[in-house]
């Protein structure tokens, strides 16, 4: 039976994702977009970025935009290529692979994380990539030279980089990282301060410079401070909500028409949600008017006088995101065209809802039924990884269970900045466990034996 001897099963499982991710490119191509997509397709095109969405996407539309072809194509094209490279390198990191990887591989690539979310033209999506991607290159740290570590750290540090700029909480991943580097390296200490303090040197000049570029595009319209703004008002209105008997009397002294509207119009549009219940046309046009000072010094008095109110407010907001009551209210997936009319006009484009599209939103409702769509579980069998892979602590171990540890990290910050229930905030969750799951399947037999590495900083947990 030479045959049987001959087939890899790590060969066959890269080719499972491989074919699985190109198949899922051909099927989405060229992808979909949605009203932020569209709005920040706009800041490509004018080169002025608003800061209401992150500067590298809409810098990164324009690159694509002066391309052949669509631009989400392009874009769900580098989201694919990092994804499926990312997996297709996890499958490579076990010294052996087991056939429960190829099952492991051809259930992952029919859940919606990856027929769907891959295929938008989402932040949230690149983000999860690129730190998926970062943590991988860092499992290969303790295999290579010293050109290879530097290929390896330089790769990490662009990808962090991106992340940082993506999405401004994402920067807690980074810690993680330059930890996991050092842990890995342990065996010489030198090196593996080395290593992880110019990871953390060179992703923090990166970040900051980079940003500093792309502000030289920025347009008048201060986006943070708008974001920051209606943030703050949110929070403030949602203790309103919970206790009427809070008081908003800065608002009252400072802003009255404000404070009218938020009693009349805002407490009783609130919802855990999101945001955008909140700001009819009077609304926004109230709030625009409003000093940011005076909703900032509103809101820190507000949690200063009714700590509990805030907290639980919170809690509320972190519930939905995190393990919704009905995920479907949240926007589990998106597929089509669709944005604001007067963006679509401005950039010469149409809305799309074709037979492609209803047939993939047809495909997304088919797992409402089940758990596929919970953040919740997804956190449940990451943290079952991680209690295997911090057994033994080898290399590889270490890397995969920082990136599922980050990405926990990453996701209780949403306990202080959530400001909707939208599914793909906390899209990092789900990869997380979904690659954890992956490396694990490839490599059960040798993690049961509970085999441990090389000693190191955490030779004592």
């Amino acid at each position: 039976m030479r045959w049987k001897s001959a087939i890899n099963p790590r060969l066959v499982a890269t080719a499972v994702v491989a074919l699985g991710g190109l198949l899922i490119y051909l099927i989405n191509y060229p992808g979909s977009m949605e009203f932020d997509s569209f709005v920040q397709l706009v800041e490509a095109r004018s080169q002025q970025y608003s800061n209401w969405h992150p500067a590298i996407l809409s810098w990164m539309l324009g690159v694509f935009d002066t391309l052949p072809g669509p631009i989400a194509a392009w874009f769900t094209g580098l989201d694919m290529a990092l994804v499926f490279g990312a997996l297709i390198a996890v499958l490579w990191l076990p010294k052996r692979v087991s056939w429960l990887a190829v099952a492991a591989a051809a259930v992952m690539l029919v859940l919606p994380q990856f027929v769907l979310t891959q295929a938008v033209l989402w932040k949230d999506a690149m983000f999860a990539n690129v730190v998926l991607a970062a943590f991988v290159s860092m499992a290969f740290l303790e295999r290579c030279g010293w050109s290879g570590r530097a290929v390896l750290l330089a790769a990490s540090a662009v990808l962090l980089t991106m992340a940082v700029l993506l999405r401004e909480n994402g920067a807690v991943v980074v810690p993680f990282a330059v930890v996991a580097v050092v842990v890995i390296l342990w065996g010489n200490r030198r090196t593996a301060w080395l290593c992880g303090g110019v990871l953390l040197v060179v992703v923090t000049v990166l970040a900051v410079a980079t940003n500093a570029v792309l502000q030289l595009r920025a347009d008048t319209y201060d986006g943070r401070q708008e974001k920051l703004k209606v943030f703050q008002y949110y929070d403030i209105v949602g203790m309103v909500h919970r206790d009427p008997a809070v008081r908003v009397t800065i608002l009252d002294r400072e802003a009255p028409a404000t404070a009218h509207l938020l009693h009349t119009q805002s407490v009783k549009r609130w919802s855990p949600v999101k945001n955008d219940t909140l700001l009819t046309v009077e609304m926004a046009a109230a709030l625009e008017d409003t000093p940011a000072p005076v909703i900032q010094r509103q809101w820190l008095q507000s949690i200063k006088d009714h700590p509990w109110d805030y907290l639980a407010t919170r809690a509320v907001l972190f519930r939905w995101v995190f393990q919704a009551p009905d995920v479907w209210k949240c926007h589990p997936f998106h597929v089509g065209d669709e944005g604001d009319p007067n963006d679509l006009r401005e950039l010469g484009m149409h809305e799309r809802m074709n037979a492609r599209d209803e047939m993939l939103k047809d495909y997304g409702y088919a797992f409402k039924p089940g758990p596929a769509y919970s953040h919740g579980l997804y956190a449940l069998i990451a943290l079952g990884v991680m209690v295997l892979l911090l057994r033994r602590r080898e290399a590889a171990d270490i890397a995969v269970s920082a990136l599922i540890s980050s990405s926990f990290l990453f996701a209780s910050t949403f306990l202080i900045v959530s400001i909707a229930c939208d599914y793909r905030y906390l899209y990092l969750v789900d990869l997380s466990a979904l690659a954890g799951v992956l490396y694990v399947a490839a490599d059960w037999r040798d993690l049961l034996q509970k085999k441990r590495g090389p000693e190191g900083p955490l030779g004592s947990v």
